[in-house]
């Protein structure tokens, strides 16, 4: 099933092409972006991966603000993933357990083979999806997924900590918000009377409306519209894959590119050296590379708190693999 809207003002007669893919029964949901009305054939792909609770729909705005930017936007594709138990995924039957990172990244390389698909070029994730985004590119490396799958060449980490999450050094917001989710009945009476709930227990009017994001109407009332235990599953696999060993020994010809929030609260100090030691550290052709860029003004929402700022970090290097 797909659908195309129709082109806003300033973004060059941009495509959006919103695509549910329900064949094979394991295939995940996306959507695909596009440049133009008429696009000629893409000849590079980018995807792009949301973090815990979020969907495709969270980064419809940034990614169709960053394929305008590129300097050759015809040429590429962006397709905005819903990956397992998240946006319209939640509803696809057969994305069997366990639900961890593993199964997530594979789900990736079943949704390329089932669609025929050239393998992608780029892949950009946030938060949990930045951490899927690096367990598809090593689980590509190994030979996973067959002599024929291509590892990318650009993998984007948005302010994901590539190591294990030491609930120590959280803050624990995370846990808070899923706790309280599963405090909740499984049903709601509205969207309001839920981020109502939120503010009185102390979450940000912002995070409530982000959790509230996650209701589906049913009847007269609201119901979840992903499994909550699914959800705690995919975070605890979140917090403790670690992908140091990637990093510090990419595959040639890869760019492991991490961005992190000026502000945000998920790095501690030795996260951050550990980085900066990568990222300047000598290489000799042998292997890939790392590169660290920090992103002012902004937290752990990255294309929320400066989508500006973010697409000037992302788009000239994007457009320098030249489709």
């Amino acid at each position: 099933m797909a659908r195309t809207l129709g082109n806003k003002p300033g973004f060059h007669h941009l495509l959006t092409r919103f695509t549910i893919s329900r064949r094979p029964l394991q295939t995940l949901a996306y959507e695909e972006l596009r440049h133009s009305v008429d696009p000629e054939p893409y000849r590079a792909t980018a995807f792009v991966l949301h973090g815990l609770l979020g969907s495709a729909r969270n980064w419809r705005s940034f990614s169709r603000a960053l394929l305008s930017n590129l300097s050759n936007p015809s040429g590429w594709r962006l397709v905005l993933v819903d990956l397992r138990n998240h946006g319209r995924s939640a509803e696809i039957e057969g994305l069997n357990p366990p639900h961890d990172l593993v199964n997530a990244a594979q789900d990736l390389a079943h949704l390329v083979k089932s669609q025929g698909w050239p393998w992608p070029d780029v892949v950009l994730g946030h938060s949990m999806g930045g951490k899927v985004a690096l367990q598809f590119a090593e689980s590509c490396a190994r030979g996973h997924y067959g002599g024929s799958a291509k590892f990318p060449k650009q993998l984007w980490v948005l302010d994901s900590v590539p190591g294990e999450v030491i609930r120590e050094n959280s803050d624990g917001e995370v846990e808070k918000v899923l706790q309280t989710l599963q405090s909740l009945p499984s049903s709601v009476p509205s969207r309001k009377w839920l981020m109502n709930h939120l503010t009185e227990l102390g979450f940000s009017k912002s995070l409530s409306h982000w959790i509230g994001s996650n209701l589906k109407k049913h009847g007269d009332h609201e119901t979840w519209a992903f499994d909550l235990d699914v959800a705690v599953q995919m975070f605890n696999s979140y917090q403790e894959k670690s992908y140091w060993p990637l990093l510090e020994h990419p595959p040639k010809d890869m760019e492991i590119a991490v961005v992190r929030g000026e502000n945000s609260d998920r790095w501690d100090a030795e996260d951050i050296e550990q980085l900066e030691s990568l990222a300047n550290r000598e290489g000799d052709g042998s292997e890939g590379k790392v590169s660290v860029h920090v992103l002012p003004e902004s937290g752990h929402w990255v294309h929320v708190d400066n989508p500006k700022g973010l697409r000037e970090i992302v788009a000239p290097k994007i457009s320098s693999l030249r489709p």
